[in-house]
C-alpha cells in the first residue's frame, strides 16, 4: 500500500491545497477509523433489513445485498427501484447502531478546526447518522452543514448529478475545494470538475469491507492518498497555510 514507514502519498502532478477555501469530507470510513466498528454495524443492519423485506435467511440476504450494491451502487437505491421501499424508514433502520465504540478524536478535531475556510460533510448516508457519528468524534461543531443522501434525491455518489447538486446547494466553487473520500471511484467526477482529491484508506486491510473499497489506487484522478487523516491534515495540508 505504502512504502515502509509511509502513511501518505502524493502524486507528482497533484493539486495542492493553498488555493482551497472549502473542505469536503465523506463520512463513513473516512472521518472515523475501521476500529470504531461503525460500518460493520450498519452493514449488518442492512442485511437484516433485506432478510425481513424478502423473507430470506442470512446468507441469502447477504448475497442479494451485495448483488444490489454492485449493480446499483447502494443497497438503498436498489431497494427503491426493485421494491419501492420508503428510503427514510430504511435509513432509520440501517443507522440504528451502537455509537459507544466511537472514540473522541482530539487530533482530528484540532486539524479540521485549523483548516481555513468552510467545512462540509458529503455522505451517501443520512444526516442523522452523520451528525451522531461526528458528535461522538468531537468534530461536529467544526462543520457548517451535512449534505446527505436525501439532499441528493437519493441518488448516491459517484453519480455526477449528486456532486452538482451539492455544489449548487452550498455555493461551492469546485476549483477552490478539496474532497476527502474513502472509495476511489467516488473521486473521479470531483477531480474532473476541478476539486483536489484525497483518498483515505485504512492502515491495514479491513475484513468487513470489499477489497476495491479500500485499495490505495494510484490513478490520475487521485492527488493524494493517506492512511492517517489527522496526520495528513497536520503534516501535509496545514503547513501550506503557515
Amino acid at each position: 500500500m505504502f512504502l515502509p514507514g509511509e502513511s501518505h502519498f502524493t502524486t507528482a502532478q497533484s493539486r495542492g491545497f493553498r488555493h482551497v477555501d472549502t473542505w469536503v469530507f465523506d463520512l463513513d470510513n473516512t472521518l472515523y477509523p475501521s476500529d470504531a466498528r461503525v460500518w460493520p454495524q450498519v452493514d449488518e443492519r442492512i442485511t437484516l433489513y433485506v432478510m425481513r423485506l424478502y423473507g430470506l435467511d442470512g446468507l441469502s440476504a447477504r448475497a442479494l445485498q451485495k448483488y444490489f450494491y454492485h449493480r446499483y451502487g447502494t443497497t438503498l437505491k436498489a431497494l427503491m427501484v426493485e421494491s419501492a421501499i420508503d428510503p427514510h424508514d430504511f435509513l432509520d433502520f440501517a443507522h440504528d447502531i451502537d455509537h459507544s465504540t466511537i472514540r473522541l478524536d482530539a487530533a482530528l478535531g484540532d486539524a479540521i478546526e485549523a483548516l481555513p475556510g468552510r467545512k462540509l460533510i458529503l455522505t451517501n448516508g443520512s444526516r442523522r447518522h452523520a451528525e451522531n457519528v461526528a458528535a461522538k468524534l468531537g468534530i461536529l461543531d467544526h462543520f457548517e452543514d451535512v449534505f446527505d443522501i436525501a439532499d441528493a434525491d437519493f441518488i448516491p455518489k459517484p453519480e455526477r448529478s449528486t456532486y452538482e447538486r451539492f455544489l449548487k446547494r452550498h455555493g461551492v466553487e469546485p476549483r477552490r475545494a478539496a474532497l476527502f473520500e474513502d472509495i476511489a471511484r467516488n473521486l473521479v467526477v470531483p477531480h474532473d470538475i476541478g476539486m483536489s482529491t484525497v483518498l483515505v484508506v485504512p492502515p491495514t486491510i479491513d475484513p468487513f469491507r470489499e477489497a476495491f473499497e479500500q485499495e490505495a489506487v494510484r490513478e490520475p484522478h487521485i492527488d493524494h492518498i493517506t492512511s492517517d487523516l489527522a496526520g495528513f491534515l497536520a503534516q501535509r495540508v496545514l503547513p501550506e497555510f503557515a
